[in-house]
Formats: C-alpha cells, sequence, structure tokens
C-alpha cells in the first residue's frame, strides 16, 4: 500500500500489530477524519478480520487471494452488516433487527463483523439496545463504530469500546520529564508499585491530572507502534510492542472509568494492577 500519509500508516500498523499478536478486542470506535479517505481504512480492517487465510497485512486494499475482499467492497459479505442512520438518528428497531440476525451463526467463517456509522447518532433508547450485545458479546462476533468525533458518543457506549483513529491527534514536541519517568516505571513493569506514592504524590495527584498523563502515554506509544522516533523515549525498543500494545488497549479501557469512578486511589490501584499482569 503506497503513498499513505503518517496517520493512514499509523492505523495500519496499529491493526496488523492487533492481528499479528491475536489481541482482537470485540468491540472497537473508530474515529475519522474525512470519511470518504478513511472509510477504505475501515473496510481494510474488516478484511483483515475475515479472510480465510488470516493474513497479518494486505498489500493494497485487497488480498486477492480470495472473493471476500471484493464481496465486501461491493457490499455483498453475509457476515458483515452495515447500520447507518435512519434521518437523523440510528434507530431501535434497526438494532434489534441487527440482534436477531446476528443470533445465527456465521454463514461463511468463524467471524462476524457488524458496522455502525455515525454512532453519535445512537439515541439512549438504541444505545440501550445495542449495549447488551457490547457488554456481552458472542463469540466470533465483532462490533465497529464510526464516528467523527469521539466525545460525541454516548459514555456508556464509549466506555466499552477500544478507540482506534484516522485523525490526527499525536503531535507531541517535548513531554514532560514526569511522564517519562512514568512510563520507565511502566515499561519496568513492578516498579509502578515500588514508585507508588512518588506517583501518586508528584504525578497523577488527581483523577483529571491522570487523564492527561495517560492521554499523553497513549499517544506516545502509538508513536512508538507507527515507527516515529522520540528521543525521549529512546529507552523503547521492539521487545516491548506486544506489552505496549496491551498497555494501550487496558488505558483505552480504563479512563472511561475515570468519570464515573469516586476513589480515585482505588482506580489507581486497578489500572496499575492490570499493567503490571502484562508480560
Amino acid at each position: 500500500m503506497n503513498d499513505l500519509t503518517y496517520i493512514q500508516q499509523r492505523f495500519v500498523n496499529y491493526i496488523e500489530t492487533i492481528i499479528k499478536t491475536d489481541k482482537l478486542s470485540h468491540s472497537y470506535l473508530i474515529e475519522l477524519g474525512d470519511v470518504s479517505l478513511d472509510y477504505p481504512f475501515v473496510l481494510l480492517f474488516v478484511k483483515m478480520i475475515l479472510c480465510p487465510y488470516s493474513v497479518s497485512n494486505i498489500d493494497g486494499l485487497n488480498c486477492n487471494r480470495c472473493n471476500t475482499c471484493q464481496l465486501i467492497d461491493e457490499g455483498n459479505f453475509p457476515d458483515l452488516e452495515i447500520i447507518e442512520a435512519d434521518g437523523m438518528q440510528i434507530k431501535k428497531k434497526q438494532l434489534l433487527s441487527l440482534k436477531e440476525e446476528y443470533q445465527n451463526y456465521s454463514l461463511i467463517g468463524h467471524r462476524r463483523v457488524y458496522i455502525i456509522r455515525e454512532a453519535e447518532k445512537l439515541n439512549p433508547s438504541s444505545a440501550n439496545t445495542i449495549l447488551k450485545f457490547l457488554e456481552e458479546p458472542e463469540e466470533g462476533i465483532i462490533a465497529i463504530l464510526l464516528t467523527k468525533n469521539r466525545y460525541q458518543v454516548l459514555d456508556t457506549i464509549l466506555s466499552r469500546c477500544q478507540v482506534l483513529s484516522l485523525v490526527d491527534s499525536t503531535e507531541i514536541s517535548s513531554v514532560d520529564d514526569t511522564v517519562i519517568r512514568f512510563i520507565r516505571y511502566l515499561i519496568s513493569g513492578d516498579d509502578l508499585f515500588v514508585y507508588y506514592k512518588e506517583i501518586l504524590d508528584s504525578i497523577m495527584p488527581d483523577k483529571t491530572v491522570a487523564k492527561e498523563v495517560f492521554d499523553i502515554v497513549e499517544k506516545i506509544f502509538i508513536q512508538f507502534l507507527s515507527g516515529q522516533e522520540n528521543k525521549q523515549t529512546s529507552f523503547l525498543n521492539d521487545t516491548h510492542r506486544d506489552k505496549i500494545l496491551s498497555y494501550i488497549t487496558i488505558i483505552e479501557e480504563e479512563i472511561p472509568k475515570l468519570v464515573y469512578n469516586i476513589n480515585y486511589k482505588l482506580w489507581l490501584d486497578s489500572i496499575f494492577s492490570r499493567f503490571v499482569e502484562v508480560k
């Protein structure tokens, strides 16, 4: 795949890593910039999930070894459903129909995918309908929700999806030394609890600061996975790739909980424990 922008290449690198390391989540929210330019990369992700050859990367937008890719491009692949807004909203009846359809087994392979375009148009009623589908996913069913702004999506939905982005939000010129120090502790694993008091007192004393720190950490990790150099984090190397992918997943899953979690220290204990479990 030639002439990709940095953002597109970052996205491709990331989804390739997901497939290679078999760390596919059950639900994703993908933030789009220019929909017409970015949507083919969403379909590329779908093809990488559904391709019967289980390829870890695709040279171009089709694998050229099966008819799955072509059928997806044509909108005729039976194990892919695409939900679009009916007027100004995505309606409850559309999602009830999806749930009923996906109670059946895959028609071709071992996975099924559904895409919800303009996920910000989920109203409270339709969101509640899809919520159980996200909370209690059936094996082999992957949800992909699309939006131009993740913050317009209902929190109940956002908190249950791993967020990917085709929007440039990773520009970092210089990072505070305390954040770099935290990344060193994180990569070391057990050091999170060894330096727990320092982290709590000096690096992320409250939930507001913690959210800002983790936002920067995630951006740095995505930069690393996409091959962009950062002199401040030159201590990261290829042996850390799998851990970093796991860390990003944990961050995406845990940060939305800060909105609801009253006891910040218990939340910090929980996310640190998850980090330490990553080997």
